[in-house]
Order: structure tokens, then C-alpha cells, then sequence
């Protein structure tokens, strides 16, 4: 005679057998991942010490500035920051989100060798368009458009 129940314990040692591999399945996934080599390994200090000079310039945006107080206090470096590794601080995800083309713009010009006050100067003028530079048909920030 069969119980209720015994269909009930067959099913639920099912899942735990389910599980069970995809437990051994997840740890070996990030038993390849810690593998892994992560980008910003290759920061030389000339390049950490680029991207400081700039995130403590007056033209960095307020993102990079908040960045460097807390490399500044020890609580990350440029190379966790670099490497991916401070990615959930979200500090990090909103300054990658406002600065990312002003930083991909910035490493890849310290990375060719340009001087970095012309990388700065380039970037105040990419961050301040000239009056001529707007489209007076297109939508702005401040219209109902924009939303």
C-alpha cells in the first residue's frame, strides 16, 4: 500500500538531488572564475597615479571626486576599482555610469602616452559644448520631450 506521503518524500529527494549538482555545478563555476585574470591588473603606477591627479582636478566630475575621498580613506584602491572587484560599491556603479565615456576617453589617452593636462583640457570641451553646438529643435533636459 502506498502512503501519501511517499510520493511527496520521492519528489522532494528529487529536488534535493537537483539541488546537490547544481551546488557542485555553482562552486566549480566559481572555482574558474577566481581563475580568472581581471582587467586593471595592468595599472602601472604612472597610470594610478594619472587617474588620481585627475580625480582630484577641479574638472573631475563629482562621481570620480566622491571615488578618490574613499581610496583617499583606504576603503578601495584604483586597482579594485580597475579589476572589476569594487564593482558593487555603489559609489563605483554611479560614477562608471555618469564618468564611463570621459574614463574609457582618459585611460585610453594615458595608455597612448598624451600628456594629461591635454587629456583634462580635451575633456572640458567635450563637457562644455559651445552655444553654436546645440540643436534649437531638439528636445532638452528641462521639457516635457526629454521624459
Amino acid at each position: 500500500m502506498t502512503f501519501p506521503y511517499d510520493s511527496a518524500r520521492q519528489q522532494l529527494q528529487a529536488w534535493q538531488k537537483d539541488l546537490d549538482a547544481r551546488g557542485a555545478q555553482l562552486e566549480k563555476v566559481a572555482l574558474e572564475a577566481s581563475r580568472v585574470q581581471t582587467r586593471g591588473a595592468d595599472l602601472s603606477p604612472a597610470d594610478i597615479a594619472a587617474i588620481e591627479k585627475f580625480a582630484r582636478s577641479k574638472d573631475a566630475p563629482n562621481a570620480l571626486k566622491d571615488l578618490q575621498r574613499k581610496v583617499d580613506a583606504g576603503q578601495m584602491s584604483w586597482r579594485d576599482i580597475a579589476s572589476g572587484r569594487a564593482v558593487h560599491d555603489p559609489d563605483v556603479r554611479r560614477a562608471m555610469q555618469t564618468s564611463m565615456p570621459s574614463l574609457k576617453r582618459a585611460y585610453t589617452g594615458i595608455k597612448e602616452g598624451q600628456n594629461l593636462d591635454e587629456i583634462i583640457v580635451a575633456g572640458q570641451q567635450r563637457a562644455r559644448p559651445s552655444r553654436g553646438d546645440f540643436d534649437d529643435d531638439a528636445p532638452s533636459d528641462f521639457t516635457e520631450d526629454a521624459f
